[in-house]
């Protein structure tokens, strides 16, 4: 049994065991047939699929055959401001964009400014700046302006709020402590939040009068508002929200968990310049290599433990054939630990390059992105 293990929107603690969570979390995992049917509709599977990186769902064969009947999904994600984005949460939008160009689908985008505010000890005016600073890294991801909407809580606080009520009417008290681990201290405001991150799962079929299937790619530690959005959903007349769910991508340092905004070690931004990401990777990123160069050369490294392999195999080697090669070339000694970390540090750096490049300019396009009705 893996020691005390917390996982949840607002604490990941421990050794995550992902095995554990489908079954706690009541998740399946993603078949190979559940693949085999992307990729006879998508004609190609993202490499994230193939790796399992993203691994669990619920009803994604039901949003696969409403879509081959013609009724089109639409996407809900989001973003928590309160500090600047790093790769675990663009790991996330990046996989969504494949889904928005592949199925040619609507995207609902909510920044929780709101949530932030209740639950960090940040003023408000600079949480407004996260969602000004958020929204162009959103954007840099290159997400069709015409199919994607923002939502950002307070601001659409009047389109928000009269659906987030009649959530709220059938949501407990008791519900919102026992699934985040709240007690009688937590604010008022942090017990209400989840309805209004209910909202977006339904706020198409709202808009546009009629029954629309959703779908909401997430980190796993977000399950738990969608859980309880499942289970109020179909009380108000509405489909339950159907749901692919990621692994984390680990920190640099290799400790079990989710890459952090916080602490000496810090994540990797997606606003570092090269010299911070070269810096990092070498400083901070956790070897599955030898102690010494004749142990490497005749023992091999870890690639299970190995942070930049990790890195390449998450979101920044997507040719299946040379991450093959690297595993191998590594395992068998041949590549050596300073080699595989240049070699991401290349990956990362034109990664970023290219995004900041596209960033320049996003705050033009903020105003095209803001949902209106």
């Amino acid at each position: 049994m893996t020691e005390k293990m917390i996982v949840n929107p607002y604490q990941v603690e421990g050794e995550v065991d992902y095995q554990r969570l489908v079954k706690e979390f009541g998740l399946q995992e993603i078949t190979p047939e559940i693949l085999e049917k992307i990729k006879q509709i998508t004609k190609g599977l993202h490499p994230m699929l193939k790796r399992k990186i993203f691994f669990a769902h619920r009803d994604l064969n039901w949003v696969l055959d409403e879509y081959l009947k013609g009724n089109k999904f639409f996407l809900y994600t989001g973003c928590g401001p309160s500090g600047p984005i790093h790769l675990g949460h663009a790991l996330v939008w990046y996989f969504t964009k494949y889904l928005q160009d592949t199925f040619d689908v609507e995207l609902y985008f909510q920044f929780t400014d709101d949530e932030k505010f209740l639950y960090k000890d940040k003023p408000y005016e600079e949480i407004q700046k996260w969602v000004y600073e958020n929204m162009l890294d959103v954007i840099a991801i290159g997400f069709d302006p015409k199919k994607t909407f923002f939502i950002v809580d307070t601001k659409h606080a009047g389109l928000l709020y009269p659906e987030a009520i009649k959530v709220a009417k059938k949501l407990t008290f008791s519900t919102v402590k026992s699934s985040f681990g709240f007690t009688d201290s937590n604010n008022v405001g942090s017990i209400f939040y989840t309805s209004m991150q209910a909202v977006p799962s339904f706020l198409p079929s709202v808009l546009k009068k009629k029954n629309i299937p959703c779908l909401i790619p997430h980190a796993i530690d977000q399950d738990n508002h969608f859980r309880i959005t499942r289970d109020i959903l179909p009380k108000l007349g509405f489909y339950k929200p159907a749901s692919i769910q990621c692994s984390f991508l680990p920190p640099l340092t290799g400790a079990f968990g989710k890459m952090s905004s916080t602490g000496e070690a810090k994540g990797i931004f997606m606003t570092d310049s090269p010299k911070e990401i070269k810096d990092k990777i070498n400083k901070y990123a956790f070897s599955g290599g030898q102690p010494t160069l004749e142990e490497h050369r005749e023992k091999g490294g870890n690639t299970e433990i190995d942070i930049p392999f990790q890195y390449l195999k998450y979101l920044f080697e997507e040719d299946d054939e040379k991450l093959a090669e690297i595993e191998k070339d590594y395992s068998s000694g041949k590549m050596l630990t300073g080699e595989i970390k240049k070699y991401l540090i290349d990956k990362i750096t034109a990664f970023l390059l290219a995004h900041q490049e596209r960033r320049k300019d996003a705050h033009k396009k903020i105003d095209d992105f803001l949902l209106k009705v």
